[in-house]
């Protein structure tokens, strides 16, 4: 750049240097937060033996009448009275806990730590990390058919959130660590690192970054780390089928995907229809998880076993343990009782039933395909997950890492594609997102390269751009303004070299009349490079858009870098033009030759 453009005293950016084109943002500040993660991680791994001792001690009092933290299936609790009397007084107490704690523990906890993260700036309070454990231990212990890692996430995202808030880090960085501390809880509980890591990038992060994802891995390796210690080694469920299907068995394996899609779309319509329901009650939403803790407990005296997290149902289905008459049973009650609990406002997970729902159909529909039922179960069980969250590389890894068979991998692969693709085909938002639409706030979950961060300014700039001579002078230069009708704004001002020396508005030419400016100063006395924010053409548009924020202004001269010479102008229009170039990558459809559909216009062909 010339030596009038070298030095600028204005710094436009506030310290925010032009960044080298390169694959990535991320920068040295990711080892920082490493370091947070193997913290935040373990605070995770802890969190989630809390919550699963506080879930046992909580079944074993109210249920056995024993003070222990060994876990326990439900299958064995007495019908009787207290039956449907114990989930009532459990939901009077969650609601309670709600209305005068914080209203945050009701619900599965994901769509709460999804609000944080876009819209609460990744702040978390410690109100929530005590009381939602507390909360869904009392409802899943008193017989919430709930599952325990929708509290864990948002348990563990509290550790990380308010870990986060002890430091000088930006929200991106809070979000960081927040999702960190998730994914180490779920980790924990299930033993699923990978799956744990695919969660929190298909459904909480909403990018795809260094920045981000490496701290989460840390996390979540730091958690599966402590696990033996604080659960037990290997998967939780152990089995390996060992299934030799033909070769158009996948086509078996979409299918069975299809129906657990049918049957996630089916589920999550009724939940919210129910929820509606609970709405348009008379009665303050404090009393609807006691209503729905009386249908839980009504639903236990048809089958006990469809209360509580429901463990063991899982392993009968992945070793075909369970009669035809009992996998039916559970999974008409269950669902029914989910579907009333979850809308009633109660504090609980959706994982665990969506393993159980999705299992038991592809059991029974297994009991009619080739093979064990059980890997069908599986399929049913990965489908639903991945469907009914949108999250299909979750829903697989989470299965083979449950279960420790790799060699099932591409069978649920295509199982849940297969639901994920009928769900979003069928339902605009999940299970996860409708509640957070509900309230006003639309969330996009579909990631993609920023135009703004491809795309350089030599890319969307004028290369003719109108321009004021620097010896023009202030009288020739208010003349032109006054005289000519369509004048824009502002012009460049350049010399004889085409080198800027600055801009000259509409506004400085009354300006200058009101001042009474010497008329027959040159423009070059007038104006100041040093005042003007300018790009060079190698310069992001992201970095134009940013530039001219930081400096309100409305046109970026864009200059070269190596002798200063004007060649080209951004306009806001003209970054606008990206947006307008990426729908039509999206939108216009042609084939080799020929007209693009919807665009009315000839399209060049490549």
């Amino acid at each position: 750049m010339s030596p009038q453009n070298t030095h600028r005293p204005h710094d436009f950016m506030g310290g925010l240097s032009r960044r080298e084109a390169g694959d990535f943002t991320t920068d040295k500040r990711v080892i920082a937060l490493i370091g947070m993660a193997l913290i935040v991680g373990t605070g995770g791994a802890f969190a989630a033996w809390v919550l699963v001792s506080l879930i046992s001690l909580v079944t074993n009092l109210v249920w056995f009448g024993r003070l222990s933290t060994h876990a326990v299936s439900l299958a064995a609790a007495p019908r009787s009275v207290w039956m449907v009397v114990i989930p009532v007084l459990g939901g009077l107490i969650i609601g309670l806990m709600a209305r005068f704690g914080s209203e945050k523990i009701r619900g599965h906890g994901i769509p709460e730590a999804i609000e944080a993260i876009l819209i609460g700036g990744s702040r978390m309070s410690p109100k929530v990390a005590i009381l939602k454990p507390i909360s869904s231990a009392i409802s899943i212990g008193t017989g919430g058919p709930f599952g325990a890692e929708g509290p864990i996430i948002m348990t563990g995202g509290a550790i990380g959130s308010l870990f986060a808030q002890c430091f000088h880090l930006s929200s991106a960085e809070r979000k960081t660590l927040l999702v960190a501390g998730a994914a180490a809880g779920m980790t924990a509980i299930f033993g699923s690192p990978i799956a744990a890591i695919m969660l929190a990038v298909e459904l909480l992060l909403f990018e795809w970054k260094p920045r981000s994802f490496i701290p989460v891995a840390v996390a979540a390796c730091v958690s599966i780390c402590w696990r033996p210690f604080l659960f037990e080694a290997g998967p939780l469920f152990p089995r390996q089928f060992h299934m030799d299907l033909p070769w158009w068995g996948i086509l078996l394996c979409a299918g069975m995907g299809i129906l657990s899609g049918l049957q996630s779309g089916i589920l999550t319509t009724l939940l919210y229809k129910i929820e509606d329901l609970f709405e348009a009650l008379p009665i303050h939403w404090m009393w609807c998880p006691a209503l729905g803790g009386l249908i839980i407990g009504l639903g236990g005296l048809i089958e006990p076993r469809v209360l509580g997290v429901g463990y063991d149902i899982i392993d009968g289905l992945l070793n075909s343990s369970l009669l035809p008459q009992a996998v039916l049973t559970i999974l008409l009650v269950k669902a029914a009782i989910w579907l009333v609990a979850l809308s009633s406002g109660t504090s609980g997970g959706v994982l665990a039933p969506l393993l159980i729902f999705g299992g038991a159909l592809g059991w029974l529909v297994g009991l009619v395909l080739p093979g064990d039922p059980g890997f069908w179960a599986l399929l049913g069980m990965a489908a639903m997950m991945g469907g009914t969250m949108r999250a299909p590389l979750t829903g697989t890894f989470f299965a083979v890492e449950l279960t420790g068979d790799v060699q099932a991998l591409l069978p649920l692969l295509a199982a849940t594609v297969a639901a994920y693709a009928v769900t979003v085909l069928l339902l605009r938002r999940s299970i996860l997102t409708e509640k957070i639409a509900r309230r006003g706030q639309h969330i996009t979950r579909e990631y993609g390269i920023d135009p703004f961060e491809f795309a350089r300014a030599r890319d969307v700039m004028i290369s003719k751009v109108d321009s004021l001579r620097a010896d023009m002078t202030a009288e020739e230069a208010i003349d032109f303004f006054a005289t000519r009708s369509k004048a824009h704004r502002v012009y460049p001002v350049v010399d004889d070299l085409g080198i800027l020396k600055g801009l000259m508005s509409r506004g400085d030419a009354l300006r200058w009349q009101q001042e009474r400016v010497e008329r027959s100063q040159p423009l070059s006395d007038l104006v100041s490079d040093s005042s003007v924010p300018l790009a060079h053409p190698d310069d992001t548009a992201g970095y134009v858009a940013d530039l001219m924020l930081a400096a309100d202004a409305g046109r970026i001269p864009i200059v070269d870098p190596d002798n200063g010479q004007l060649v080209g102008l951004v306009a806001r229009k003209d970054l606008l033009r990206l947006r307008h170039s990426l729908r039509a990558s999206e939108t216009e459809r042609r084939p080799y030759f020929g007209r693009a559909v919807g665009s009315g216009r000839e399209v060049p062909t490549r």
